[in-house]
């Protein structure tokens, strides 16, 4: 198995990433990997919006921005050398694009545990990444989520 030097994680400020992002902070403390949190704004979405909110774009680049910061600065109280970035896109593309881009050598994203049914309808992030890195990917289940766990 190659080293996990780089670590990307993906972030949105949900239950379900934040338990990604816990999840890939301890794995990048235990491994002495470097961290790479990342959140992506859907401009297409923020576009059709800011057409109604003026300034809706700049907001959700801050806003992704904060929530991105957030983790880093987390992983840095626990001795990771973390960095954050802000992709444009739909998500799943741009996560396997960042991915490739700053060389990951595994990607972290959460599942919020939909049904076949669900992502059907909705589409999923974490399956589009699945399918698509190059690398790979570790999925994290919200704790509530997750089989067998206790409270």
């Amino acid at each position: 198995m190659a080293k996990i030097e780089t670590i990307l994680v993906a972030t949105d400020g949900s239950p379900a990433s934040a338990a990604a992002s816990d999840e890939a902070i301890d794995l990048a403390q235990r491994l002495g990997a470097r961290l790479i949190v990342m959140n992506v704004v859907n401009v297409p979405d923020v576009t059709a919006a800011s057409a109604i909110f003026p300034g809706t774009v700049f907001s959700a680049r801050e806003e992704a921005a904060t929530i991105a910061r957030a983790v880093a600065d987390d992983a840095r109280r626990c001795g990771v050398a973390a960095t954050y970035l802000i992709w444009e896109g739909q998500p799943g593309e741009a996560i396997v694009a960042a991915a490739e881009a700053e060389s990951a050598d595994l990607v972290v994203v959460g599942t919020h545990g939909r049904s076949v049914i669900g992502r059907l309808l909705l589409g999923s992030v974490s399956e589009y990444v699945v399918r698509h890195s190059r690398v790979p990917v570790l999925v994290v289940r919200p704790q509530e989520l997750r089989v067998g766990t206790v409270r």
